[in-house]
């Protein structure tokens, strides 16, 4: 088998693939990529035993067909270091021999057998398939996936949730702590289900996602999901479970509302926040009819920080604690110019969002308050 690639082309679609790999994988085989060459094009696999991803490069001088491995570290370290060039490959079809040939050298190793890497499953009968627009998937990981826990006892919490309906899209995650919920209304799969994405493949599938491409198919049986974008395609297991009913948590009553520019908030918290108790981490909120007073101290160190912002408030004035690092994360993952947090009092659920969606999008951030400590 002979073929030429683009060193780069190579080279970027392995880098994305090869994230699914583990450092210390449950089978030796899955230290390699699978190779396999068609007419035109090379199809790469990689895989971690229970997320695989596969991508597609255009190869040209295509002489002979078939399946191979190759160590991911011995291809990819010396591409690495190589500057873009055409290369040319080939393999001994007997014993597996593989030479890379490139404008001012070649090096060689050998591969390995392909039938013995592991066959993705296809799907069940029952598969259920939507379309969604790339950049909306994209919104719905980034926003949700900070939110994700790790919590052995109750695995359901370990992922992001999709909640499928028939006219919209809602992502979901939560660790107890703090809860996003963003409701996607551009993208109508005209069915109700539900499945639980784990963490890693969501990481994976926001790397791969460029703002070149439109569409992702995603379809999903009870077991397995697949995702089809571009010349990637992501296949992995899915959380068994049934998730919590989120929207009970949600409270409806919060009428005492804040506003007020995110980045102003955010820069203020993040130095206040340096001189909260370690342990804690807690900041303090005093609000008024226009000021926010943010405050934090450790008595240990005998250190404190206060600091008072401009803003709009309607309600009753309270003083209300949270943790500085779970609000600084929600603050970070909304893009807006200005925020809301709908308060109701210093021992309920507080909700955070944008005052300015994004088209289509409805983003929902719930924040539990701290027992006010040290103040």
């Amino acid at each position: 088998m002979k073929f030429e690639v683009l060193s780069s082309d190579l080279m970027s679609h392995l880098t994305a693939i090869s994230r699914v790999l583990l450092s210390k994988n449950p089978m030796p085989i899955l230290d390699n990529f699978r190779f396999d060459i068609g007419e035109e094009r090379l199809t790469v696999t990689a895989s971690d035993g229970s997320t695989t991803m596969i991508t597609s490069i255009a190869i040209q001088s295509v002489e002979g067909n078939g399946s191979f491995v190759v160590p991911a570290k011995t291809i990819m370290d010396p591409l690495k270091e190589m500057p873009q060039q055409q290369l040319t490959i080939e393999v001994d079809n007997g014993n597996y021999e593989v030479i890379v040939s490139y404008a001012n050298g070649k090096y060689n190793f050998i591969g390995g057998n392909a039938e013995e890497y592991p066959r993705v499953k296809a799907l069940e009968e029952n598969t259920c398939s939507f379309d969604v627009n790339a950049q909306a998937l994209l919104n719905g990981i980034q926003s949700t996936l900070f939110a994700t826990a790790e919590d052995e006892l109750r695995p359901v919490m370990n992922g992001i949730y999709f909640d499928i309906k028939a006219d919209r899209l809602i992502f979901v995650a939560s660790d107890s702590k703090k809860l996003v919920r963003l409701i996607n209304e551009t993208t109508a799969p005209g069915f109700e289900a539900n499945f639980i994405l784990p963490k890693k493949p969501a990481n994976l599938l926001k790397n791969i996602i460029s703002k070149d491409q439109l569409l992702c198919t995603v379809s999903f049986d009870s077991k397995s999901a697949r995702f089809q974008l571009g010349d990637y395609e992501l296949i992995c297991t899915l959380i068994e479970g049934r998730y919590p009913r989120y929207e009970v948590v949600i409270p409806k009553n919060n009428n005492n509302r804040l506003t007020i520019d995110r980045q102003s908030f955010l820069s203020a918290l993040r130095r206040i926040a340096v001189f909260a108790n370690s342990a804690t981490n807690q900041v303090k909120f005093d609000l008024e009819a226009s000021s926010l007073t943010i405050s934090a101290q450790d008595v240990d160190y005998s250190t404190s920080g206060t600091e008072t912002l401009t803003c709009s408030y309607e309600g009753t004035p309270m003083s209300i604690g949270f943790r500085a690092n779970f609000l600084i994360e929600i603050l970070n993952t909304i893009t807006a110019q200005d925020i809301e947090m709908l308060l109701s009092d210093p021992a309920r659920a507080g909700l955070v969002a944008p005052v300015q969606n994004n088209e289509g999008e409805k983003l929902l951030m719930l924040i539990m308050p701290m027992m006010l400590t040290d103040f």
